[in-house]
């Protein structure tokens, strides 16, 4: 075959992705399998592969189609995927271009419920510590509904039989659709912003789980959360339970039993009333029959009914007081006088003139010692000097020699044996008072006779 025959590698994939496309078999096609390798890209778009036991084929669900999602495709969920089947030019791999997503086996909005529950609870939007306490006396009640539903019929009702002296602000909003959850979001920041509410009623009436799922929206959950007036939510009928309801300070299981909770009975409220002031009545009756025994106790003291005797003893103790207060002042001023006298005392002795006759005393006796150790340690050297003198001269050879004793010299050197010497040598021999120079003419034995 001519090379001009050949087809390019992008020649033969656009030849089947247009057989691919061109296929109306391919298109809208319902595959089910589970989701792998789940990637959501920053750019909204979500890419992952749908697989089964024995095949896989990669899925692309761009942003326009997963926007209307209710849940958060994660990976291992099993769904049923319709879209197009195409060939992915650069790669020249088939793949599924995803408009809709649907959990297989399970729906769609109560799997999303699910979803959110768990993770809002996660993060600690249910917990009762953050709930606000609902006050049992409001003045003024904010209701975000429908203004024409029976839902806000049941509240004004029900809230004008129990307790006609309430103020009730109706804050119309969307509860069904998809603008519902934003409508909701805004009337809860606008009635927090108007700060004339003590309490918030949220809610509508009964439906199906699509007609009730604004109040399953996460940013209505966290709008609730986020009010600084205490929310009570009212969805529903009483089997009905939203994330709202989970999110909201209370929990009321119709409108009606909103409208019950957010507002006592003023019969009730009467009730409490009438019984309070009998409490505050007898209460009152102690205190004044308590009041009267105390002051009956106190005018018939005897300190009252003798006051002399308190003002007498108080001036006795404050005489006691006042000689004790000189005792003490004289004897403190005694003991500060013999102090001064004694400090002055010793002052006299201590003071500069006496410890400069001390010293120069001292001094005068120091160089006395002084003196007197140099002139013994002169005498005791000057003694031994001449016992050394005396002593050398009793061992110089000097004086052996004045007793007839000389010193014989050969060569400058002592003899000291006859054998240091020979027949002929010339010596010398020092006598006490003079040298002899002499010659040798023979030596004879230690025996000869001298």
């Amino acid at each position: 075959m001519e090379a001009n025959q050949c087809l390019t590698v992008k020649s033969l994939t656009k030849y089947i992705k247009r057989k691919f496309d061109a296929d109306p078999y391919l298109k809208d096609v319902a595959v089910k399998g589970e989701i792998s390798n789940f990637k959501h890209h920053s750019s909204g778009h979500m890419y992952f592969t749908l697989k089964d036991d024995s095949a896989r084929i990669l899925a692309v669900m761009f942003l326009a189609a997963n926007r209307s999602l209710k849940f958060r495709p994660e990976n291992g969920m099993q769904v049923v995927l319709t879209g197009d089947i195409t060939v992915y030019d650069s790669s020249g791999q088939y793949q599924m271009y995803v408009k809709k997503m649907q959990l297989d086996g399970v729906g769609d909005l109560y799997f999303a419920y699910e979803q959110l529950k768990k993770k809002l609870e996660q993060e600690g939007l249910f917990q009762a510590d953050r709930k606000k306490p609902i006050p049992a006396y409001p003045t003024c009640v904010a209701v975000i509904t429908s203004p024409t539903g029976a839902a806000v019929r049941d509240i004004m009702t029900t809230m004008n039989r129990r307790y006609p002296a309430v103020e009730m602000l109706i804050y119309p909003a969307l509860v069904q659709g998809e603008k519902a959850a934003a409508s909701i979001v805004s009337q809860i920041e606008r009635a927090n912003l108007d700060k004339r509410a003590d309490v918030i009623i949220a809610g509508r009436g009964g439906g199906s789980i699509e007609e009730l799922w604004a109040f399953n929206e996460e940013r209505v959950a966290r709008a609730i959360c986020a009010s600084r007036i205490p929310v009570i939510s009212a969805v529903g009928h009483e089997t009905d339970f939203t994330i709202a309801d989970f999110a909201a300070n209370l929990r009321a299981p119709t409108p009606t039993a909103a409208a019950e909770m957010a507002v006592p009975h003023v019969e009730e409220v009467v009730e409490r009333l009438l019984s309070k002031q009998k409490r505050l009545t007898r209460a009152t009756a102690e205190m004044v029959r308590a009041s009267r025994n105390r002051h009956q106790a106190v005018m018939n003291a005897y300190i009252i009914r003798y006051p002399q005797a308190l003002y007498r003893q108080q001036s006795e103790q404050a005489d006691r007081l006042q000689e004790r207060l000189i005792r003490i002042t004289q004897s403190i001023f005694d003991g500060k006088k013999i102090a001064a006298d004694h400090a002055a005392s010793r002052l006299q002795r201590q003071g500069p003139e006496q410890r400069i006759q001390i010293e120069t005393t001292q001094l005068n006796k120091i160089n006395q010692r002084l003196r007197y150790m140099a002139e013994s340690a002169v005498e005791d050297k000057k003694g031994r000097f001449e016992r050394t003198i005396s002593l050398l001269h009793a061992l110089s050879p000097l004086k052996v020699m004045e007793r007839g004793y000389s010193l014989t010299y050969h060569d400058d050197t002592l003899v000291k044996s006859v054998q240091d010497v020979k027949a002929g040598d010339k010596i010398r021999i020092r006598l006490a008072d003079g040298t002899l120079y002499t010659d040798i003419q023979s030596i004879g034995g230690k025996d000869d006779e001298i």
